[in-house]
């Protein structure tokens, strides 16, 4: 029986369907973990393949090159170094599971399946794997390592099983997807099956951006008093090698307890590492960008740019007849603080050029949101020439306040490859501006002081397409806007209870409707990095044809 066992906790970042790069990824942490003599290094949930791997799963061929990646990391643990216990899809049967795998002496010597797929918001497990059964715990080096995989975690009954059978460590593969506040419930889960069980847990996550969902990481270690051991710093690559003893109350270790980052860092960060990946994953050279002076898309920019190097961004300042000078000025001041390339490129040729294509057809009929629209879907246009021309994927600047109320111009500034404040209310905006310009997060490419000049976020905003505009004219003031949208969307509460709440019961019916009414161009917006409780896309599915909002 031993009294120690090294474990190595591998936070790191695969992408999807790369199974080649992924193995690469899982044996270059091996190697830090080999550096460090660990006895065993524990990857995130489906680490071989990516997670979430989605349909992948469905195809025979991506199987079968998962399993031929597990044999050959399998291989590698014939050296004497650390064995591995790595997340792949498995067949079982015939049938795909979800797998945690360990890997020793050369072979794959145990094989735990995930219990409990989830099948809510952004999860469609269910779709692609069949559950495993209550699992029995793995016996490694003398020690019994119990293995939950992810929403394992969640319900009791597959800890409380492992205790039973004589588990003595809880070490669970996550791939749990960051939205604000969600550290502390996973901490309270974790903190839940600890009591529960009396046993020591290690929580690993993955880090990094896949498509609409971003990984903070933020794994951690719980004794099993329930203390916090340690705790990985969020939003960072690392490997980290533990000693655990065994002691007369338990197996214990100790480390070090990352700091909680401010929950604007958190959301700043979450954009960063979503936009990074989702360009970098895909192999875009660079995000070009419209630049009107305005709040969000400076914010854009400045996300771009500590994500990619200013010298990756692109801005565009696409001048209208209505534009301020005070626009112009500010389009510039951030282009100017965030080192980034500027153009300029009017658009009243092209309105010129539409007022004279469309005049014979829109005889007798006064100016309207019609022409308004037109000079977003002007600029729309230039900046896809642009991307087609020179290859920077477009970014996409709308917020999640201008989305859920139909604020926003289909095939205009909707337009692009991704949207990185999708899922990001106005009064969030405004405060991770202010944050972004008084601090500088870990790991940014941009620049070390201030992003943007303080009028940009201090000045009425205002889309700017007819003369003395704002956005007030058309939509409540946002902090009243942003509360209601959470009431009817996060909370997923009634006109009546939103009412409740001391909410203007007209205002509320009229956001309700614009909510409903908008849903047809939210399914054409592009993605965007998943921030809060209920992103629109996949965490959220309404119909389009809808009678329910006006029968109530």
């Amino acid at each position: 029986m031993s009294d120690t066992l090294s474990i190595a906790l591998a936070q790191i970042d695969p992408v999807v369907g790369d199974v080649a790069g992924n193995v690469a990824l899982i044996r270059a942490a091996r190697a830090r973990a080999a550096a460090d003599r660990a006895d065993l290094i524990v990857y995130p949930e489906l680490v071989v393949s990516g997670y979430p791997p989605e349909d992948l799963v469905l195809k025979a061929a991506f199987l079968d090159a998962v399993e031929a990646a597990v044999d050959s990391l399998a291989k590698d643990t014939a050296d004497g170094g650390p064995a591995m216990l790595v997340g792949a899809p498995w067949r079982m049967d015939g049938l795909a599971r979800n797998a945690a795998l360990l890997l020793d002496h050369g072979k794959v010597t145990a094989c735990r399946l995930k219990r409990h797929l989830p099948n809510y918001g952004v999860f469609d497990e269910a779709r692609v794997f069949v559950p495993g059964p209550l699992p029995a715990p793995i016996t490694f080096r003398g020690v019994r390592l119990g293995v939950p995989i992810c929403e394992d975690m969640w319900y009791p009954d597959v800890a409380e099983t492992l205790a039973a059978a004589g588990a003595e460590i809880l070490v669970v593969p996550n791939g749990s997807p960051f939205e604000v506040d969600k550290s502390g419930v996973r901490l309270e889960r974790a903190a839940q099956r600890v009591a529960e069980t009396g046993l020591p847990l290690v929580y690993v996550n993955q880090l990094g951006g896949q498509d609409e969902l971003v990984f903070d990481g933020a794994s951690f270690a719980l004794g099993g008093d329930g203390r916090p051991l340690l705790r990985l710093a969020p939003w960072r690559a690392e490997v980290l090698t533990t000693v655990w003893r065994r002691t007369e109350t338990g197996w214990t270790t100790e480390g070090k307890l990352a700091p909680e980052p401010a929950r604007e860092e958190s959301i700043y960060q979450a954009m960063v590492w979503g936009l990074r990946d989702y360009v970098g994953k895909n192999g875009f050279p660079g995000v070009v960008l419209g630049l009107s002076g305005g709040i969000d898309s400076a914010l854009a920019a400045a996300v771009a740019a500590d994500a990619l190097g200013p010298d990756k961004v692109w801005c565009v300042m696409m001048p209208s007849p209505y534009t301020s000078q005070d626009s112009l000025d500010d389009a510039a001041g951030v282009a100017r603080l965030l080192g980034c390339r500027l153009d300029t490129i009017g658009i009243r040729a092209a309105m010129t050029a539409f007022d004279g294509m469309l005049g014979p057809l829109f005889v007798g009929r006064e100016p309207d949101i019609t022409e308004e629209n037109l000079q977003s879907r002007a600029r729309g246009l230039t900046l896809m020439a642009l991307s087609n021309k020179f290859g920077p994927m477009v970014l996409s600047t709308g917020n999640k306040s201008e989305l859920s109320t139909g604020y926003a111009t289909l095939y205009g500034d909707m337009c692009g490859g991704y949207a990185v404040l999708k899922d990001v209310y106005k009064t969030a905006v405004f405060a991770v501006c202010r944050w972004r310009n008084a601090h500088v997060p870990a790991g940014a490419l941009g620049p070390n002081g201030p992003v943007m000049p303080e009028r940009v976020i201090t000045k009425p905003p205002s889309a700017e397409l007819k003369p003395d505009q704002t956005d007030q004219d058309t939509l409540p003031p946002y902090d009243e806007l942003d509360g209601i949208l959470m009431s009817l969307i996060e909370g997923e509460l009634s006109v009546a209870d939103t009412v409740a709440k001391g909410y203007d019961e007209a205002t509320v019916r009229r956001v309700w409707r614009m909510l409903d009414r908008a849903e047809y161009k939210r399914r054409q917006a592009p993605p965007g990095v998943k921030i809060t409780g209920r992103s629109f896309g996949k965490d959220r599915r309404y119909p389009i044809t809808n009678g329910f909002t006006k029968s109530v």
